[in-house]
């Protein structure tokens, strides 16, 4: 076999290294994320631009440093202590994403690892500072929802200028100790009992209420009427029954007479 030409050899070095080259400098960010350029030989961190998805050229010599930019979520349990020094345990999950357009700066001064570097001390400072304004009774029960609109807005403040946003912060779970978690479900237990009780003895109340109307109306009717009947209105009235029993068919004998009080006195069988 003969020998390959001297040049053969420099040219397949050459095409390694130009590979080599080229497989270094064709940078692809993918979707949802974005690039900052790292140049060893120059400044730095470039904090004026982040690199789009897509393919990109860039110097062999300098790196592209490739991040997440869409939303993301990071869950975490925290250790915490009541208002009154009880330890809690508190599982949330928060919702943020970098500022795209400062990714450079967020890189340049907390790292490529800015989430283990910058927001979990951030959400733990915030869920401890809120978490110790409350009782475990209100944590556990009906303060969950203001729990997380304040563990919110405080992260905000700790992130404020950091070049990172917060969407949401979700409170997922309160791990109370289980003699206090047991304490205070029958606590609860008994409050709704109470306000059933509550709930009962009001509609007891309402329909004696109702009773005591309905009679008051009736003796009130009663009395107006009674009022209203004169002896002569009676016996007017006597005479007008005892023609309608006269003009009955089971009417047999009818005896005109005076009764005691005036009327007449209606004798008859069947």
């Amino acid at each position: 076999m003969e020998k390959l030409p001297k040049i053969a050899m420099p040219l397949i070095i050459g095409a390694v290294i130009l590979f080599i080259i080229i497989s270094k400098s064709l940078v692809t960010i993918g979707p949802g994320e974005g690039g900052v350029l790292f140049q060893p030989l120059g400044d730095g961190i470039n904090t004026e631009r982040t690199y789009g998805e897509g393919f990109h050229i860039v110097a062999p010599w300098n790196d592209m440093i490739v991040q997440k930019v869409r939303q993301q979520s990071i869950s975490d349990n925290m250790n915490v202590l009541s208002v009154n020094g009880l330890d809690i345990t508190v599982s949330g999950t928060i919702w943020f994403e970098p500022e795209y357009k400062n990714l450079g700066k967020l890189i340049q001064t907390k790292g490529e690892d800015y989430i283990r570097e910058l927001l979990s001390p951030a959400i733990n400072a915030a869920a401890k500072s809120v978490v110790g304004r409350y009782t475990p009774e209100q944590l556990y029960s009906s303060k969950r929802d203001i729990i997380e609109l304040e563990i919110l807005e405080q992260v905000r403040i700790e992130l404020d200028g950091q070049y990172v946003n917060v969407k949401r912060v979700l409170v997922e779970n309160v791990k109370l100790p289980n003699t206090i978690k047991d304490a205070i479900e029958r606590k609860l237990r008994q409050e709704q009992e109470s306000l059933e009780y509550e709930f009962r003895l009001e509609s007891a109340r309402k329909e004696a209420e109702k009773v005591i109307i309905e009679a008051e109306g009736k003796a009130e009717s009663n009395r107006i009427l009674s009022a209203s009947l004169t002896d002569k209105i009676l016996q007017d009235k006597g005479v007008d029954a005892t023609l309608k029993l006269a003009e009955s068919q089971n009417s047999k004998v009818i005896v005109i007479g005076s009764g005691d009080s005036g009327l007449p006195i209606i004798l008859g069988n069947q």
